[in-house]
């Protein structure tokens, strides 16, 4: 009892408000940091969420005419739309604007309980039935002038994360929150003195809005990068505009690209690359006016009349450029790198010197040492060029050759051998230029090279070093396959298939998996997937591990488990993010698949890989995992098994008839696997029949099949180049889903699928060697059966 007589609050209840009006504090100062109300929206809208422990935010202001209230809702990456709600009970939020009282909603879809505030308190259901979303709980309170007491706007809180009633605490946080957020926009109605940038010609010039600039600002400070890399490359503005907005800003004219440009040797000759890159300027060419001279920032140039002091008798004329388009000049006159030479000259000069008995190395001179960075930039070039996927460096101990073997196709093949006694400094060379640690050899170590920094390509390698036997390490890096996705009806999938797989990603909701082995394109085949669904109204969350191929209008997301970033991690963040669409790079543990099933029966599409061997594995995997089997029946729509078998060479390929006894094989090994389903139980003499008889149709010509065998020529790797993707499409059927919720065995959930049109791995495969893209032995070497 306290002095009053009055019993004494709960601890707990004490130590939550505490807690809470603590986080509030540090949120309110945040608030007065701001510069403007799309900032408090735009940048604050999660810690808001946080706060309230709730699923969505969001913040109306009045319009001008007091008739109704705006919030500025994202539609894509760097687009708005403003959402208007009319100040009347029509809305939630229109009727706390209208009466200016606070409301805490247990369920919006109750009229009985909205009636208890107004009989004419309606919920509008819209955007729920858009999207899929289901509004419940909602806590929505009135802005108010604390000078003035006039409605500047509205707050509103959606869907407690507990799934229960706002508090009483957060009842009067919210109060609290509006109180501050009143002092800010009075504080922001004055309008903010501008700093003049050199951008600011976008603005006059309606390239861009003044709060997409702004926005466009905070992107590059956050990412660490140039603004005009983030308005070319994420707001689509043209070098053009830049150009213009450049020239009003600096007085003088706007100097493009030309790549006809003939280089101004006397000109250029005593000036290094490095300087001119550095000090943002350089002579193009002496004119009737004078030297032009061209830089990234005139006035600041002019002003150390460093040109007068590198060029006394000239006299400059100064034009201004962007970045971009100074570095092509740079690259156009002193070139991307200088001259890497073939290989065997980088080699020549690399003699093989004594090592000593316990394997170490003779000192490098610098000398070698540069023609040694010269010879891995040559060798990372040279396996791009070729469409490698892994470059392995292998030393042997002692006085052995270090080799170094390049991945193509899958197949591992001989590129050449270095010397010896420069083993250990190829794997520093390495090591630093990804960052490790050159001291540590004992243990595995893992980074990556971003190539741009050291040579000609903007490309990444993953790297892995490993300590073996006799004390040397070796090195594998994988080159990731940046660049534009497939599109879906590229990618080699069958046309029965294509026409099923479209069907089933089409759906609204649902788990979509794809599986197989570590290189076998199931991360290409998913980003062709999401490319076939990216649009401009779809908001898609990737979460990958490293992302390798980039998309606009997708929210990409790399792993880093050292920063406790995992992908259970990241899908927790991703249900508040208000996705569309959810990939997860990789489901391996129970925690992560849980979430995806969750989150695909709450109306979001959620699609993953896994490394299992087929489709129907897939599923018993997943359910030995400890999966709900009802709930995973609900969510699955269908899982895409898939490996990667090698492409015959289209320019030496031979066309031959085959004959009854190979064609009789063909049919067999296509038939092994539907002696299983009822049908060929009944009469497999009739179903293979039924199979020629389709094959017949699709791929013979005047009863005539026509395959092919590899030859091999100069353009191929022994009658092989590239590959073609094998595939297993297992659709999420009722047949399915009922064994699946009885825990059917592989076979079982096989037979099913095969009687629903399934084609198995090998099926698949033996399809595309009648298409003649591939032949039988390259499919049974990918295929387990």
């Amino acid at each position: 009892m306290n002095d009053a007589g009055n019993p004494s609050p709960h601890p707990s209840d004490v130590d939550l408000r505490l807690a809470f009006f603590q986080k509030l504090q540090t949120v309110t100062t945040k608030i007065h940091a701001t510069s403007n109300l799309d900032e408090i929206m735009l940048d604050l809208g999660m810690e808001f969420c946080d706060l309230f422990n709730c699923d969505r935010f969001t913040l109306y202001a009045m319009d001008h005419e007091k008739d109704y209230i705006v919030s500025k809702v994202k539609t894509g990456l760097t687009s708005f739309r403003d959402l208007k709600l009319a100040v009347t009970p029509a809305s939630i939020a229109g009727y706390v604007a209208l009466t200016r009282k606070t409301v805490n909603i247990a369920d919006v879809y109750d009229q009985a309980e909205l009636s208890r505030y107004s009989p004419e308190l309606r919920f509008q259901q819209g955007v729920d039935q858009r999207t899929g979303y289901r509004t419940k709980q909602m806590l929505v309170a009135p802005l108010i002038s604390v000078q003035s007491r006039e409605l500047l706007g509205v707050v509103q809180f959606i869907n407690n994360r507990d799934r229960c009633p706002f508090s009483a605490i957060a009842e009067a946080g919210v109060k609290e929150l509006c109180d501050t957020l009143s002092v800010a926009f009075s504080q922001r109605l004055k309008p903010p003195q501008m700093v003049r940038t050199k951008y600011d010609g976008l603005v006059t010039d309606a390239v861009l809005s003044l709060p997409e600039l702004e926005l466009a600002t905070r992107s590059a400070r956050k990412k660490d990068l140039d603004v005009e890399d983030v308005l070319i490359d994420e707001f689509q503005v043209k070098l053009a505009a830049i150009g213009a907005s450049l020239e009003r800003h600096f007085s003088v004219p706007y100097e493009h690209f030309r790549p006809d440009r003939i280089k101004p040797v006397e000109l250029l000759k005593n000036l290094k690359r490095q300087y001119v890159e550095e000090s943002g300027w350089m002579p193009l060419e002496d004119s009737k006016e004078g030297m032009l001279v061209v830089a990234l920032d005139p006035d600041r140039v002019a002003h150390t009349h460093i040109v007068n002091q590198i060029f006394p008798k000239a006299k400059p004329v100064y034009r201004v450029t962007s970045n971009r388009e100074f570095q092509q000049m740079l690259e156009h006159f002193f070139g991307a790198t200088s001259d890497m030479g073939s290989v065997g000259e980088l080699l020549s000069g690399m003699d093989d010197d004594e090592v000593d008995g316990e394997g170490g190395t003779v000192e490098v001179s610098e000398a070698v040492e540069n023609e040694l960075v010269k010879l891995l930039n040559k060798i990372i070039v040279d396996a791009h060029r070729q469409g490698v996927s892994d470059i392995h460096i292998e030393p042997l101990p002692g006085k052995g050759k270090t080799g170094i073997r390049f991945r193509k196709d899958g197949t591992l093949v001989p590129y050449i051998e270095i010397p010896a006694s420069y083993r250990s400094a190829l794997v520093a060379r390495v090591k630093i230029m990804c960052d490790l640690d050159i001291s540590e050899r004992r243990k595995p170590q893992d980074g990556k090279i971003k190539f741009k920094k050291y040579g000609p390509l903007d490309i990444e390698l993953r790297v892995a070093t490993i300590p073996s036997a006799g004390g040397v390490e070796d090195i594998v890096m994988r080159i990731l396959a940046a660049g534009e996705p497939i599109p879906l009806d590229k990618l080699g999938v069958l046309p029965f298939n294509l026409e099923r797989l479209r069907a089933t990603i089409e759906k609204p909701y649902g788990l979509f998996f794809v599986c197989g082995p570590t290189g076998s394109g199931k991360t290409t085949t998913l980003h062709s997937v999401l490319n076939y669904l990216n649009t401009p109204d779809t908001k898609i969350w990737t979460a990958e591990d490293p992302v390798e191929i980039t998309q606009k209008g997708l929210r990409q997301v790399q792993v880093n488990r050292k920063a406790g970033l995992d992908f259970a991690t990241v899908m927790r963040a991703f249900l508040r993010a208000d996705p569309d669409i959810i990939m997860v790079g990789e489901m391996r543990d129970k925690e992560t698949v849980g979430m995806g099933i969750e989150a695909s029966l709450t109306g979001h599409l959620v699609f993953a890989t896994l490394h299992t061997n087929s489709a129907p594995e897939s599923i018993v995997r997943l359910l030995d995992m400890g999966m709900d089997p009802f709930n995973f029946a609900d969510a699955l729509l269908g899982i895409l098994a898939q490996r990667l078998a090698k492409r015959l060479c289209g320019k030496c390929k031979q066309a031959y008839q085959p004959g009854e006894e190979e064609l009789k094989l063909l049919l067999t090994e296509f038939c092994e696997e539907l002696l299983n389903t009822d049908s060929f139980i009944k009469d497999g003499a009739a179903g293979r029949a039924a199979v020629l008889d389709g094959w017949r149709q699709r791929y013979a010509k005047d009863g005539k099949f026509t395959l092919y065998r590899a030859v091999g020529c100069e353009e191929c790797n022994k009658g092989y180049k590239g590959r073609v993707g094998l595939h297993e499409l297992l659709i999420g059927s009722d047949k399915v889903k009922k064994l699946l919720q009885e825990h059917a065995r592989v076979a079982q959930l096989l037979a099913a699928a095969l009687e629903d049109g399934m084609l198995t791995l090998k099926m698949d495969g033996i399809e595309k060697v009648l298409l003649g893209i591939t032949d039988i032995k390259m499919v049974r070497a990918v295929c387990i059966k």
